[in-house]
């Protein structure tokens, strides 16, 4: 019943001129179901247990580990790359890099600026600039142990 009155209502939202093309799409996408967006992914934790995490599609990485409580959520408040100060940092399996775009600038900054050598691990990104897609199912994360300077 409840299905039928959402699709229902989501067909008479499309066909309102006064919306724009923008909110018609939040209203349809809200009633895609979220079987179709679901990611799910292995993760490695400090402790070498392999845990099988999930996440949705546009979601990122960051917010699966968080859920699942690989990563503490105290530990990185804000999504934003000015705000990173890599306790979001992940190690990515070596079949799944060429799945993910390019590290940005501002994202191998972070990384170099938060390693001891400062030589950047090609396996390293930031959990929280890696957005999941379709593509990534199955993919392998190990969650690094925090730094001792990033435990409160």
């Amino acid at each position: 019943m409840a299905i039928s009155t959402l699709n229902r209502l989501s067909s008479q939202f499309n066909r309102l001129p006064s919306l724009s093309p923008f909110t018609k799409s939040l209203l349809t996408r809200s009633s895609a179901k979220v079987a179709d967006r679901i990611v799910k992914l292995s993760a490695i934790d400090p402790d070498g247990q392999k845990r099988e995490i999930v996440g949705l599609s546009g979601q990122t990485l960051l917010k699966a580990l968080t859920n699942s409580g690989l990563i503490d959520p105290a530990s990185h408040r804000l999504e934003e790359i000015e705000a990173c100060s890599a306790e979001c940092e992940v190690n990515i399996a070596e079949e799944w890099l060429e799945k993910l775009p390019p590290r940005s600038y501002d994202e191998e900054y972070v990384l170099k600026r938060n390693s001891r050598t400062r030589v950047l691990n090609k396996h390293s990104r930031l959990g929280c600039q890696v957005v999941l897609t379709q593509d990534l199912q199955g993919m392998v994360v190990a969650v690094p142990e925090p730094k001792p300077w990033d435990i409160p």
